[in-house]
Parts: C-alpha cells; sequence; structure tokens
C-alpha cells in the first residue's frame, strides 16, 4: 500500500486535539503545582498574593490545552502540506499493512 496523500485539515483536527489534550495533562499538573506553591506560602505568611498563585494554577488549565491544541492544529495543516509536497516529488509513503 502506497499513501500518497493525506488529508491536511484531518490531520490539523486529530493533532490539535491531540496536543489540547497534553496541554490539560500539562495545565492540571501545573495548577496543582501553584496550589501547592500558595499553600506553602501562605503556611510561611511570605505570599504576597495567593491569589494570584491560585489563578496563574486555574488558568493553567484553561490556557494550556487552548494554546497546545491550537499550535499542533498549525503543525498539522503544514506538516500535512509538506508531506503531500514531498510524497507528490517522491511517489509516496510505502505501507506494508499485514
Amino acid at each position: 500500500m502506497v499513501v500518497k496523500r493525506v488529508g491536511v485539515l484531518s490531520l490539523a483536527k486529530i493533532l490539535g486535539l491531540f496536543y489540547g489534550s497534553i496541554g490539560l495533562v500539562a495545565g492540571t499538573v501545573f495548577a496543582v503545582l501553584a496550589l501547592f506553591g500558595v499553600a506553602i506560602g501562605v503556611a510561611a505568611e511570605e505570599s504576597v498574593a495567593p491569589l494570584a498563585g491560585l489563578l496563574f494554577g486555574v488558568g493553567a488549565v484553561v490556557i494550556l490545552p487552548l494554546f497546545y491544541g491550537g499550535l499542533g492544529f498549525v503543525a498539522g495543516l503544514l506538516g500535512g502540506s509538506v508531506f503531500n509536497l514531498a510524497s507528490r516529488v517522491t511517489g509516496g509513503l510505502e505501507l506494508d499493512v499485514a
């Protein structure tokens, strides 16, 4: 089987969703770390703005999936276009499926 062309928009949507889910995991990790930082700062009475740390943590859960998903979508558009161009020049990608 030879793959000669990929659907660029289809690839972009898949990569956008995939990278968006990675961003959700990363945002959750940042949120948990920010909450720990706020808790430690409040306990040590050194935190100037605990609300800022809390907003950063919660914001990471919203912002990172959108940012990663957008970058994944753009990477899918560019990557699919480059693949289609390269496969036109080289004849395609040969796959052996059993």
